[in-house]
């Protein structure tokens, strides 16, 4: 049964939840896939809120791997269901798959590094967050960024495959700090773990129209627990991360696509399109169609 069923977002329902009769099981419409590879590229943190601060701040994953290095600024970051505070010289790294939301203020400053789908380049398998504090090493990887920007914009015959060669000495770099810092020897609490998980899985099946509570069931807790946990490892509730992520995708395919409104619906799990079109102008402030009309 397709149906979204948490606080705040279950007070737009067409109906109560016991009331929803099954339906058949039926293929969801198919969104639109990305090609199998997308390039290597280098953009300005700031740049990135281009098209609006959803685009950074809600939700989401990737399918390539990226590294934020932020060289001006604070601010918070939430990545596998964690939230920690971000400032001057930190660069963190998220894989491909793995869910993750941050601020940029005003005065932030740095660089984002995609890597493309279909990177291979040896990469952490999990996510680093890297306080880098001394000048000589922060020096190494601007340098490197700016190697791989500068071949990416030469034109040169050869400037791609150069530039893959700075991105793998960059992995090395990685692989290095990694090692240094200790971050892939330090063992989480029991809360940071579920919060993980609950991440994980949030982002495998969030198209199913699953509630929290089914979450909750398939990790093993209660619903409560779980959003107690959500709530002390990143200030928000189980059901808000749920919701926030959910409504990211529909923008993006309200924004990037030309799918019927009734298909984004159906596609994210919603009961019915007028569900969903309450539902998104509650989080959002603008119905489906006016959000597509203004982008």
């Amino acid at each position: 049964m397709k149906l979204f069923s948490g606080t705040p977002l279950s007070q737009f329902s067409d109906r109560p939840a016991a009331k929803t009769a099954p339906k058949a099981p039926a293929a969801a419409p198919a969104i639109p896939e990305t090609s199998a590879k997308s390039p290597l590229r280098i953009v300005p943190i700031p740049r990135l809120a281009a098209g609006g601060r959803w685009r950074i701040e809600a939700m989401r994953s990737l399918s390539e791997p990226l590294l934020l290095w932020f060289t001006r600024g604070q601010g918070r970051i939430t990545v596998g269901g964690v939230t920690r505070g971000y400032g001057v010289h930190n660069a963190i790294f998220i894989p491909a798959g793995v869910m993750h939301g941050f601020e940029v203020g005003a005065q932030t400053y740095g660089t984002a590094v995609f890597f493309g789908r279909g990177c291979t380049t040896d990469l952490p398998q999990t996510p680093q967050h890297l306080r880098i504090r001394e000048v000589g090493p922060q020096a190494e990887l601007s340098g490197l960024i700016d190697n791989i920007q500068r071949e990416l914009e030469s034109g040169k015959p050869g400037a791609e495959r150069a530039a893959q060669h700075h991105l793998g000495l960059l992995g090395v770099w990685l692989e290095r700090h990694v090692d240094a810092d200790g971050a892939g020897a330090k063992k989480s609490d029991a809360a940071r773990r579920l919060a993980a998980r609950y991440s994980a899985l949030l982002e495998s099946e969030f198209r199913s129209g699953k509630g929290v509570a089914e979450y909750a069931r398939a990790l093993g807790v209660t619903p409560t627990h779980l959003t107690r946990v959500c709530n002390q490892t990143c200030g928000r509730s189980a059901s808000d991360i749920l919701h926030d992520r959910v409504i990211f995708e529909a923008r993006v395919l309200l924004a990037e696509t030309g799918m019927p409104i009734a298909r984004i619906s159906e596609a994210l799990g919603f009961t019915s399109a007028a569900y969903f079109t309450r539902a998104f102008q509650h989080r959002t402030g603008k119905t489906p169609s006016a959000f597509r009309r203004s982008v």
